[in-house]
């Protein structure tokens, strides 16, 4: 399967300028890993950790958790079968993931005893159905038209989804067309957006936070997004923009060219009639 290095971690995953301490653990896996993780919960857009270090040595999680793509690169095979399972998406470097913090983030999960609590918005995303309002309400506040009650920036200023017309949105950051699907859903995308564990999304996100009914209406266009189209069609239109820019360029050459002819020969009339008479 084609990697896809998707902004997000599908295992333990933080952002350095967030972490806290190797003595606060808990308080860091719910900042930072319970968007993609629960203990003992059920799987999210990871696996879910309860009794992860039965399932493979302390050695070879801390090495993992500190550098995934490293691990990755070398094919190594339960990595792999971990991209797999989380459709692609792929764990990225953790800039201040060290190895006591590691360490203390595998002490937190042998010590929990059943499901970490999720996001404080979790339930509300999960409970409530999507109406036609919250459609609306989603556009609205992916393309900016309805600020975010939190101050925090729309997101078509570095996202687009397949259902935008021409070149609508931006293309600092993924294309979010099938991030419903890639998310698992509901649960996991709702999760994501309550607590995003990427350092670009947390550092954005971290004094703005999402709120539950503008959650849900996001979540209401994802998956409205997912259904009816593919990221292809953000970019199709691409080519024939550049084509038109091209062609547009052309013309206007031709035309400028075309119009400075004739004052240029007018000039150059009058400089030879100036000759000729000073020739005279």
């Amino acid at each position: 399967m084609k990697s896809r290095f998707f902004p997000m971690a599908f295992f333990l995953v933080c952002a350095a300028p967030f972490c806290t301490t190797a003595q606060q653990p808990g308080n860091f896996f719910q900042q930072n890993c319970s968007a993609c993780h629960t203990i003992g919960g059920g799987r999210r857009v990871g696996p879910d950790l309860k009794d992860v270090t039965k399932r493979k040595d302390r050695a070879w999680l801390e090495e993992f958790m500190e550098d995934p793509p490293a691990v990755l690169h070398k094919r190594d095979p339960y990595a792999l079968q971990l991209q797999r399972e989380a459709n692609g998406i792929a764990m990225p470097a953790v800039p201040g993931l060290t190895p006591a913090l590691a360490e203390a983030l595998l002490n937190y999960i042998d010590a929990q005893g059943g499901a970490a609590p999720p996001p404080a918005a979790a339930p509300s995303v999960a409970e409530r159905l999507f109406t036609s309002e919250d459609l609306a309400a989603g556009t609205e506040l992916f393309q900016g038209t309805r600020p975010l009650s939190q101050g925090g920036p729309a997101c078509i200023s570095c996202h687009t989804l397949g259902t935008m017309t021409g070149l609508a949105g931006g293309r600092l950051g993924p294309d979010l067309t099938l991030v419903y699907q890639r998310l698992g859903g509901r649960q996991g995308a709702g999760a994501w957006l309550t607590a995003p564990p990427t350092p670009v999304m947390q550092s954005v996100f971290h004094q703005h936070t999402l709120q539950p009914d503008e959650i849900l209406s996001l979540l209401s266009l994802f998956e409205d997004a997912s259904q009816r189209s593919h990221p292809a069609a953000a970019t199709a239109e691409i080519p024939i923009f550049l084509s038109g820019g091209v062609l547009g360029a052309a013309l206007g050459l031709v035309l400028m060219g075309w119009i400075w002819r004739s004052r240029i020969g007018s000039v150059r009339r009058t400089v030879l009639k100036a000759a000729q008479r000073g020739a005279a």
